[in-house]
């Protein structure tokens, strides 16, 4: 039996001494080019082999990470980002986060995202609150008012259901809705944003578990409805991911629909 609560202490101070790396090397220009145009710094090579050699030393649970790989096991896998938003945390700008969550049994129980540019530090496990900075965040509240939608990357890798071409016709109908529409760059920082309240909702296009299922558990334990870009239940195998309140969520859902009708 897994002891989520340890794992999460555990993953909590190995997350805030790579916050320490993160905040030292911002600016880090490119050192790895990948098959799809998108890069490395050293710092992502480095914040993940260090969260890598520190899990390992707690417990044997295989790791799945963007830069390293491995191979995910749905039965018991940490899933690791370690900078998500390179291109944002390569030039400055603050949006950007350290991803890590472990999935049992294709369900993910413990989640840390910390945008240390910010100083924020989100966790949860299982059922329980989330937690900012040490702090017990509240439930999200619904209502219909006006708010906030994070759109991650808009240029995000391609695929046959979400394209480009979709995406930016998406993000023009939202206009049109009481949601405004943002692009932050990082997938991780807009899934916590709407866990902490800040935005109503958020979309991933990442086809990619390491951008979307840390956010994932984050939002579902502060009260915000999940699916996938579908409506469909979520996995960490889900081709993206639309959270918020259950308003907002319904609203993203209705103009996604009526989209793909056309």
């Amino acid at each position: 039996m897994v002891d989520t609560r340890a794992l999460l202490t555990v993953a909590n101070d190995i997350v805030s001494h790579a916050s320490g790396m993160f905040v030292k090397g911002v600016g880090a220009a490119p050192s790895l080019y990948k098959k799809d145009g998108d890069f490395a710094t050293e710092m992502d090579l480095a914040i993940e082999r260090f969260i890598r050699e520190e899990l390992a030393k707690e417990s044997s649970i295989p790791v799945f990470g963007e830069e390293q790989g491995g191979k995910f096991n749905p039965e018991a896998c940490w899933i690791i980002d370690p900078i998500d938003g390179t291109t944002n945390y390569a030039t400055g700008n603050p949006n950007c986060s350290i991803l890590v969550s472990l999935v049992i049994k294709n369900e993910p129980r413990i989640a840390v995202t910390a945008m240390p540019l910010f100083d924020k530090h989100l966790s949860t496990r299982d059922d329980e609150p989330v937690y900012l900075n040490g702090k017990e965040l509240p439930e999200l509240v619904d209502d219909s008012s006006g708010g906030l939608i994070g759109l991650g990357s808009v240029g995000s890798p391609d695929s046959d259901k979400f394209p480009i071409e979709f995406r930016l016709k998406l993000m023009g109908w939202l206009t049109d809705t009481h949601l405004r529409p943002r692009i932050t760059g990082s997938v991780g920082v807009d899934l916590a944003l709407v866990a902490s309240g800040t935005f109503k909702a958020a979309m991933s296009f990442s086809p990619n578990m390491w951008d979307n299922t840390a956010g994932v558990l984050l939002a579902r334990n502060a009260g915000a409805v999940v699916t996938d870009g579908l409506g469909r239940p979520w996995s960490p195998t889900s081709p993206g991911a639309i959270v918020g309140t259950r308003d907002a969520h319904a609203t993203v859902m209705d103009t996604i629909m009526t989209i793909l009708k056309l």
